[in-house]
């Protein structure tokens, strides 16, 4: 079984700012979340931001937007892939495999449909209640060991790839761990 992170890994970006960018065209009162979401994103990027942090950053936040607003997200979110499906990277293709995890700190909701897209029937992601902004299960840092080993017990991972250390945690469990940056692909275990 291979298991790729998505963002930056076998997506050309970060999915869940671009598709906050682009709902942006449906409300423009949601740019008022993007200096907290790009300070959280950054902070994530360098492996130093905590569930802690986007709980009580971020959350919050989510709740209340959804509990005010009438939001089909599930429209948009299938006109946003429509858009960025040439964004898959091709080494992804060339590798794909039917077990194939994908495993990726962005949201469950919006992730299913690239994921079905893509063929790939195994997706571990942030649990999210599209209904209420409710976080239920996040999927990040150390938080990805638990919810592989949840969903494959006993399994091993063959091949492993990412973009970032935050992902460290699950290198003890693969074989082999690739790390990609752009277009490029190193084996570092």
């Amino acid at each position: 079984m291979n298991v790729y992170d998505f963002d930056e890994t076998i997506y050309d970006g970060e999915s869940s700012i671009e598709f906050l960018l682009c709902y942006l065209r449906e409300d423009p009162s949601v740019v008022r979340f993007l200096p907290s979401v790009a300070r959280l994103m950054f902070r994530y990027n360098r492996g130093k931001a905590t569930f802690d942090d986007f709980s009580r950053d971020y959350a919050p936040v989510l709740r209340d937007y959804f509990a005010k607003n009438d939001v089909d997200l599930m429209r948009l979110v299938s006109g946003f892939w429509d858009k960025r499906m040439h964004k898959i990277k091709p080494f992804y293709r060339e590798l794909q495999r039917e077990d194939d995890v994908i495993i990726t700190a962005s949201p469950y909701f919006m992730m299913n449909d690239i994921c079905e897209r893509l063929g790939v029937r195994h997706l571990i992601a942030t649990d999210f209640d599209i209904e209420t902004g409710e976080i239920h299960t996040p999927c990040f840092r150390e938080r990805k060991v638990d919810l592989f080993r949840a969903a494959f017990p006993g399994q091993e991972i063959d091949d492993f790839y990412t973009d970032s250390v935050n992902d460290s945690f699950l290198f003890p469990l693969a074989k082999r761990v690739f790390m990609v940056k752009g277009k490029k692909i190193e084996q570092i275990k």
